[in-house]
């Protein structure tokens, strides 16, 4: 059976009892990087007395999961295995993904923890009202890319997470100021670390803010929905105004989708 279990995203003391329990009786830990799980073991170990008895501990990410998974499948079907991201949930923008698919496909039991979330948790921190947001997680580094599918986070009219690195975080809302610079943001520095940190303002403000200030540590932010007020004047209104046709055509075309041609033309049967 595999396990999936959530990891603090910074304090140590948001590691749950379930996930005390099942560290404790497992026969396999896979995990992201080897290095940050032992560390984090390590540390249960000196805080909470925790005593293991798995075998073995393999690197399983997003590089070498799928070749993982054809020499691991049958230990996921005969043995306690663990599976632990870096920081906080897996599966999300994480590669356990993979296992949860494999088991999914292949028949073998699984289970999910609860735990610590970064997106949930900078969500409610935000004090943002619609209740309703979007995850996308990391933007693509650079190039075209990165551009398109942030041009669709500013144009959506929903609320959406995006996590950044400290080297790129000035670089995001030097972007979103392009697009929009009074667009409001909600930033959180280090979430439930020492030097944790919270940003409401609109996005040139804050930008200017963090150009004075120290950027270092992990980054989630949320990029306000697009407002778009309701229109004072709706299509038939607009029709019982005296005006230039050429001119009402244009303006019954961005009120109604239709071209302006359309438009034009139905203006002249009247």
């Amino acid at each position: 059976m595999l396990t999936l279990i959530p990891t603090p995203i910074g304090n140590l003391l948001d590691i749950t009892f379930r996930t005390l329990e099942v560290l404790k009786q497992c026969d396999l830990i896979l995990c992201e990087d080897t290095r940050v799980a032992k560390q984090l073991l390590r540390l249960l170990r000196e805080r909470y007395a925790l005593e293991t008895t798995y075998k073995d501990i393999i690197s399983f990410h997003e590089h070498n999961g799928k070749e993982r998974l054809s020499s691991l499948g049958k230990r996921l079907e005969s043995e306690s295995v663990l599976y632990m991201s870096d920081a906080g949930m897996p599966a999300i923008s994480d590669p356990g993904q993979l296992l949860v698919e494999y088991c999914q496909k292949n028949g073998v039991e699984y289970d999910v923890l609860p735990g610590a979330s970064a997106a949930p948790l900078v969500y409610a921190a935000s004090g943002f009202e619609s209740g309703k947001f979007y995850f996308y997680g990391f933007l693509p580094s650079r190039g075209s890319e990165r551009s398109r599918e942030l041009a669709k986070v500013m144009a959506s009219g929903i609320d959406t997470i995006l996590y950044e690195a400290p080297h790129r975080v000035i670089k995001l809302l030097e972007e979103i100021v392009a697009i929009d610079a009074s667009r409001e943001i909600f930033a959180a520095k280090e979430l439930t670390k020492r030097y944790q940190k919270y940003y409401r303002m609109e996005a040139a403000a804050l930008l200017e803010q963090l150009q004075q200030e120290s950027i270092k540590g992990e980054w989630a932010v949320v990029v306000a929905g697009r407002y778009q007020k309701e229109t004072a004047l709706n299509y038939y209104d607009l029709l019982q105004i005296d005006m230039p046709p050429k001119v009402k055509a244009k303006l019954m075309a961005k009120l109604s989708g239709k071209s302006v041609k359309e438009c034009y033309e139905s203006l002249q049967k009247k």
